[in-house]
């Protein structure tokens, strides 16, 4: 097992792999950008290097000065955490080349399952079911149009290379598809640095279920059973819950052995999560892949009992998974709630201090937090700043705890979207189970004109 590691990250992430390395006896490296000086993580890291000015670009996204640091540090391995470098192929490389372990996929996994056109043609090969759409790349608004009349308004449009709903976009007629098709193509070119996009059949109504899977070097793969993650704004989630109200045992099972299928026919290693929409008669197509650890893990550690961020240390480290799938059962149910420092009308980032932080305690409750009281919360970085997990022992006992803990909790000095979380947790829809990715726009949006 490592000594030491790196992390590549920041916020509330990077103190998550901080407590599961305390625990292993593993000594961490923190980087750092002068906006992150006080944050909590830095103080947590048994040691920490100043990589840069507060942009993301200066600092977290600044490869060199990550390697430098990992180097100078005695750190065996770099873990990327989420967002930023996560999946990020030449990293991966870079970290390799570097004499370093990647805590994560080989780097042509990332490139592969990062271009949305090579991920779907690998899973068709697979034998996994794909939205349909279009196979290569369209380029051009007449080409976009005439797939899009070969599946049948209405179609979604998306960047090859996307992520996060960027470059992203539903349609509903040739005139809408020629308006959205530039304007999304330039905030590809932007965001990913390439401006290629595709056509896929709109799937209305469905839900975002998503499966966990673990893989090691010596051909043994695993998945952590699903995750809900349908209530989302702005194509990014808000709510997750483990497991899915929704799938029946069949549809579960199906689902976890696609997962698999997939994980086997890449020759995946480490953690990653097969994404999947499933419409209202419980067909499911496969979304994309996340070749990284997700926002929404502690869910799936909370019903499996696994610490996926150990897992992922010693994977990398080269350990045989000692899980197996038959001992592998669901515990219970938990639903997490992410904490963004935004208006939660118009979902606008509200930077500033934190000037009172109070957190709910009891029976199955978990923090993940990326903030204390006095924080500065800056306008660099994504705005989420923490996470709420609850667990119990059925989605009602879980449902009435998160209830209860985000009553209690606190913040002040800053905007946040508590009383959104509040509303949705509280509306008879999430109550039901029935949650779809269209939940924010259907039952959320239409209670502000009435507040």
């Amino acid at each position: 097992m490592f000594k030491k590691i790196l992390i590549a990250n920041r916020g509330e992430i990077a103190a998550r792999i901080i407590r599961t390395c305390q625990r292993m006896q593993i000594s961490t490296v923190a980087v750092y950008s002068e906006a992150d000086q006080q944050a909590p993580f830095v103080k947590m890291a048994d040691e920490s290097y100043l990589i840069g000015k507060p942009r993301v670009n200066e600092s977290y996204l600044n490869i060199d000065k990550i390697l430098e640091a990992a180097l100078k540090s005695g750190a065996e391995a770099v873990h990327p955490g989420y967002g930023l470098l996560s999946e990020n192929a030449p990293f991966a490389q870079r970290v390799k080349e570097a004499g370093l372990t990647f805590i994560g996929p080989e780097g042509d996994v990332i490139a592969k399952m990062g271009d949305k056109i090579a991920a779907r043609a690998e899973m068709k090969q697979a034998g996994v079911p794909v939205v349909p759409g279009t196979e290569e790349a369209v380029t051009s608004v007449e080409a976009a149009k005439a797939a899009a009349q070969t599946f049948g308004y209405p179609v979604m449009l998306k960047a090859a290379a996307g992520g996060g709903g960027i470059g992203m976009q539903a349609v509903h007629s040739d005139e809408e598809l020629e308006k959205a098709f530039e304007g999304n193509s330039k905030r590809a070119k932007a965001f990913f640095g390439d401006g290629k996009m595709f056509i896929e059949k709109l799937i209305e109504e469905p839900r975002h279920i998503e499966i966990q899977v673990l893989a090691d070097h010596h051909g043994h793969a695993v998945h952590l059973f699903e995750r809900e993650c349908s209530i989302q704004r702005r194509h990014q989630k808000v709510v997750e819950e483990a497991p899915s109200p929704f799938l029946s045992e069949k549809t579960r099972q199906e689902m976890g052995d696609s997962a698999i299928k997939a994980v086997e026919s890449l020759q995946y290693t480490n953690a990653g999560t097969i994404e999947f929409l499933v419409d209202r008669n419980e067909n499911y197509y496969f979304l994309e892949m996340n070749t990284r650890l997700q926002v929404e893990h502690p869910v799936t550690e909370e019903i499996s009992g696994v610490d996926i961020v150990e897992q992922q240390l010693k994977i990398a480290a080269g350990d045989k998974l000692e899980l197996h799938q038959d001992d592998l059962q669901i515990n219970g149910h938990a639903i997490e709630v992410r904490i963004y420092a935004e208006d939660p009308n118009t979902f606008y980032p509200s930077p500033g201090t934190l000037s009172n932080l109070v957190l709910p305690e009891g029976p199955g409750i978990r923090h993940e937090l990326a903030v204390e009281s006095g924080s500065e919360v800056t306008p660099f970085y994504d705005p989420m700043i923490a996470k709420l997990v609850v667990h119990g022992g059925d989605r009602n006992q879980a449902s009435e705890r998160l209830a209860k803990a985000l009553h209690a909790y606190e913040i002040d000095g800053i905007k946040c979207n508590l009383t959104m979380l509040k509303r949705i947790i509280t509306h008879d829809k999430f109550r039901e189970g029935d949650t779809t990715t269209s939940f924010i726009q259907n039952y959320y949006l239409p209670t502000l004109t009435n507040h």
